[in-house]
C-alpha cells in the first residue's frame, strides 16, 4: 500500500481536530481516543498530586506539569499530571505540539468512572507509557477494590511491561523511586 502509515494519519487527524469544549483527543494503540475532561472529583485529586509534587521538586530543574500533551513515535498522551524539566523548551517534539516522552521521568493518571476510561488507563496508557520508557507510571485508581495506587517502575519496552509493580490500597504510603522525581 502507498502512502502515509497509520501513525502518520492519525498524527495529521488529531493535530487538525477541532474538538468541542470540555473533550481531548489522544492517540493510544493506534487509535485516536476522544473523552470528556475530568469530572471535579478527578480533578482534585489530579491538583492535590501535582501541589505535592510541586512542593517536592521545589528549586530543582524538574516540575510537575498539567494539560501538555507528551508525544512518542507520533503518539499522544495527556496524563493528569507529568514530571519533567521546568523548562520543557528544549524537549519539545518538532512540530512543538508538545513535550518528548523521554525528557519525562514521571507520569500520573487518575482512573475516571467507566470501563472503557478504566481500561484506558490501567491496561492502554500502561502500555505505551511503558514503550515510550517512561521511567515511573502512578495509577490513583478509585475504582480499584476501596481505591488503590498502583506505582510501575522500570519499564520494559520491548515488552509494554514493568519490572516492578506495587499497589498498595488509600492510605497506604508510597515511595517514589529517585529517578521518577529527578
Amino acid at each position: 500500500m502507498n502512502g502515509p502509515d497509520l501513525d502518520e494519519v492519525l498524527w495529521q487527524v488529531w493535530k487538525t481536530a477541532e474538538l468541542p469544549e470540555g473533550y481531548r483527543a489522544e492517540i493510544i494503540e493506534g487509535a485516536l481516543e476522544v473523552s470528556p475532561t475530568g469530572r471535579r472529583s478527578h480533578g482534585l485529586i489530579a491538583n492535590r498530586v501535582r501541589r505535592a509534587l510541586d512542593r517536592f521538586l521545589d528549586g530543582g530543574e524538574y516540575a510537575c506539569h498539567q494539560d501538555v500533551n507528551v508525544i512518542h513515535k507520533r503518539k499522544v498522551w495527556i496524563p493528569d499530571a507529568f514530571v519533567a524539566p521546568e523548562d520543557t523548551e528544549p524537549f519539545s517534539d518538532e512540530e512543538d505540539m508538545g513535550v518528548r516522552a523521554d525528557s519525562v521521568n514521571l507520569v500520573v493518571e487518575v482512573v475516571s468512572p467507566g470501563k472503557r476510561n478504566q481500561d484506558r488507563d490501567r491496561i492502554r496508557k500502561r502500555r505505551e507509557y511503558a514503550r515510550a520508557g517512561i521511567p515511573v507510571y502512578v495509577l490513583i485508581d478509585d475504582y480499584d477494590g476501596q481505591g488503590a495506587v498502583t506505582l510501575f517502575s522500570g519499564p520494559r519496552p520491548d515488552k509494554a511491561d514493568w519490572e516492578d509493580i506495587h499497589r498498595v490500597p488509600y492510605g497506604t504510603d508510597v515511595t517514589l523511586p529517585a529517578d521518577g522525581c529527578e
